[in-house]
């Protein structure tokens, strides 16, 4: 971290207090154990963090974890699963190497709502179940990373019905004088000798202030735990830029103008190999957008306020060939163009507490195409019909308040509505679900989905280091564009056909929770239940011959509100503090889901796990070690789906522990080195539902370097 320069040049520093000097030398103070670090939240991140509020975690309701900067250069993160993976209430899926899934309690994909600076990343071709759009996020440029577990629709709107993650990209702060420097990190892993290396620049002038890189990325085949040997298809690469400029007229205003590009190549589909070779090429994501914001503002009728406009542009490109060596390839692609406006707006009350209210809207426009060619000779064979229909349209919008009231000293209750409106519009091909091979007729869909959402929870301080939590929360989310009108072989089972005549998925969830906020000892603890209505599921509808294959045929299904559902769990996680730089850490979550139309287990449940381990850092946080060890019990309860799904081996995913070690170490003030080996024992595992199996033992080395 580049120091902060609080002197003006023209400005003499400030002469120093004539005070006695005591000869004892102050005793150490304890290290803050990273779980819960006390986040006041600062001047401006409050009206878009992950929470939408200006209340720390620790006084908060939610059940919450940040992930701050200290946490990830200790973790050394190539990717964001290696960023996110083991915390706690959070199963990061891959179903091919580059690509990343949050399951937060069990639920993953378009019913969970991932955002960059409060800004969404999901938009209406998200796929349904686990998606790799996670992975489009370079983790050097990221200042901290908000996971907050359970409904959040009343605050974000669709899709945020199993949690909400907000990535925080790095920025500045006003330099009063001239600063400029810049860091280089390297990140390097034996399993897959995959290299990931960044250059950042940060300059600052009066009150403007730049932060802005690039970084690269190479990553080959893995070599699995075990005697698996490697793992073909698990190769791919990747390069991404970015640069935010931050300009502060004054103490209480700033003006913030981001641009970042993230691009990934030639990235497989794992779990495909080697009855077919599928490759995303591109995987692409760009994002800009300008912010204002401020607060303390004398005479108007505010405390606060966001306006935030931003364009985000979404490309993928998919390579199909089946079988490996067959004479046709399919090749297919797709751009997702958002535009997206947000205004967020923050008043005091006095003895009525506080309000936060604010709107927002964000407009999909999707282009598509997909055809088939000759692998000998490049020719067109045949035009086909795309993923999505081509000019396509989704518009995402919604309005909401919050409430926050103190109801005695210790007592605090939030409370919040909203009312979401989302309205699609595409031209969809229409299949006979019992005639699969008719012709498809082309119809002209406008459906709409209105939902109104709300949510209450009480925070009650046992003590000053002790807060009693609970709420209840709605959840909603809109079938998206791929639900409604994709025709997509993008899937395990099968092909999926259009359904335009979807409902919503809706949750009601409650929790319950304790917050400990000790010198020594931080943590939490929640247990929570979920009833999921109309939820979405696959539903196979017949069989059509395999173009690819003229002996083999294809599974056709469609998306249906299947009934009912419930998913209920308990989460633990803490760190205590032994001396001034010894801990004990670690987490357990447990996760349990049943279809109650079905009467069989709900599809995709994360098994029991945890890590558990000890840590040393010195009194700067500069320097560290730890060890460690990640356990996953059996998952052996199982879908009907789940028995099909060839990510998931036959009778379930096995259970698996593996020990690791990482040594970060301080060469001087501005050059690191950080040293580890993970799965010591060389344990073969897979986690569950991943097309990908874990890495054998692996070297970690990484080196950082500020100038």
């Amino acid at each position: 971290m580049l120091p902060e320069v609080i002197v003006r040049p023209d400005e003499p520093p400030p002469a120093p207090p004539d005070v006695p000097v005591d000869p004892t030398p102050p005793e150490p103070t304890p290290p803050t154990p990273p779980i819960y670090p006390n986040l006041e939240q600062l001047e401006y991140e409050g009206l878009n963090s992950a929470l939408r509020g200006t209340r720390s975690i620790f006084d908060s309701p939610r059940a919450t974890s940040i992930i701050d900067r200290i946490q990830l250069d200790e973790r050394q993160p190539r990717n964001m699963v290696e960023a996110l993976e083991r915390e706690v209430g959070v199963l990061m899926q891959r179903t091919g190497a580059g690509q990343a899934s949050p399951f937060i309690r069990g639920l993953t994909g378009p019913q969970t709502l991932l955002m960059i600076d409060g800004i969404r990343i999901n938009n209406s071709t998200f796929r349904f179940g686990p998606n790799q759009y996670f992975a489009l996020i370079d983790p050097g440029m990221i200042e901290r990373v908000e996971v907050v577990r359970g409904p959040m629709s009343t605050q974000w709107g669709s899709d945020a019905i199993g949690g909400v993650i907000n990535v925080v990209t790095r920025g500045t702060g006003p330099g009063y004088g001239r600063l400029l420097g810049g860091e280089f990190m390297n990140r390097f892993a034996t399993a897959d000798t995959g290299n990931y290396s960044r250059l950042s620049v940060q300059g600052s002038y009066r009150d403007l202030g730049v932060f802005g890189g690039g970084s690269y990325a190479n990553v080959n085949d893995l070599q699995r735990g075990g005697s698996l040997g490697r793992q073909p298809m698990t190769s791919y690469s990747q390069y991404a830029g970015d640069i935010r400029f931050d300009f502060h007229p004054d103490p209480w205003h700033r003006l913030t103008v981001s641009l970042q590009h993230f691009e990934q190549q030639n990235v497989p589909r794992s779990d495909r190999f080697p009855a077919e070779i599928q490759l995303f090429d591109p995987q692409q994501r760009n994002l800009g957008y300008i912010r204002w914001e401020g607060n303390d503002l004398s005479g108007v009728l505010l405390d606060g306020y966001s306006i935030t406009a931003s364009y985000q542009r979404n490309k993928e490109g998919q390579f199909r060939r089946r079988p490996p060596a067959g004479p046709q390839f399919e090749q297919g692609e797709f751009d997702v163009d958002t535009v997206g406006f947000s205004f967020v707006f923050f008043r005091e009350l006095a003895l009525l507490g506080s309000l936060t209210w604010g709107a927002e809207w964000y407009h999909d426009d999707v282009g598509a195409s997909r055809a088939r060619f000759d692998v000998a000779t490049g020719q067109l064979v045949e035009t086909l019909l795309p993923q999505f229909p081509d000019d396509s349209h989704y518009r995402n919008a919604g309005a909401f308040l919050l409430w926050e009231l103190p109801l005695t000293e210790r007592l605090t209750a939030q409370s919040g509505v909203r009312f979401s409106d989302v309205k699609g519009g595409a031209s969809v091909p229409l299949f006979d679900p019992d005639d699969p091979l008719a012709p498809a007729e082309a119809t002209r869909i406008a459906p709409v989905f209105s939902q109104w959402t709300a949510a209450a929870g009480l925070t009650f301080a046992l003590s000053d280091e002790v807060r009693l939590v609970g709420s209840m929360g709605e959840g909603f989310r809109a079938p998206s564009l791929d639900e409604l009108t994709s025709v997509s072989t993008n899937v395990n089972e099968g092909i999926d056909v259009p359904n335009p005549a979807l409902s919503p998925e809706k949750s009601r969830t409650y929790e319950v929770g304790l917050k400990a906020n000790f010198a020594r000892l931080r943590g939490q603890a929640f247990v929570y239940w979920t009833e999921l209505d109309d939820l979405i599921a696959r539903d196979r509808t017949g069989t059509i011959p395999d173009p690819l294959d003229p002996a083999g045929t294809i599974d056709v299904l469609q998306r249906r509100n299947i009934g009912q559902a419930e998913i209920h769990g308990f989460e633990l996680a803490g760190e205590y503090l032994l001396t001034a730089c010894w801990s004990l850490y670690g987490n357990f979550w447990t996760t349990y889901g049943q279809n109650l139309t079905d009467d069989e287990p709900l599809s995709r449940i994360p098994p029991n796990q945890g890590i558990f381990g000890f840590r040393w850092r010195s009194p700067n946080r500069r320097n560290w070690f730890e060890l460690y060890t990640w356990m996953a019990g059996r998952q052996d309860r199982l879908s009907a789906r789940d028995r099909r799904d060839t990510r998931i081996p036959e009778g379930g995913t096995p259970d698996y522990a593996t020990l690791n070690t990482r040594l970060g170490w301080e060469l001087r003030r501005d050059e690191r080195v950080v040293l580890g080996i993970e799965n010591i024992f060389n344990e073969a595992y897979r986690v569950h539902g991943s097309g990908v199996d874990g890495p054998g033992i692996s070297g970690h080395f990484g080196y950082e370097r500020q100038f």
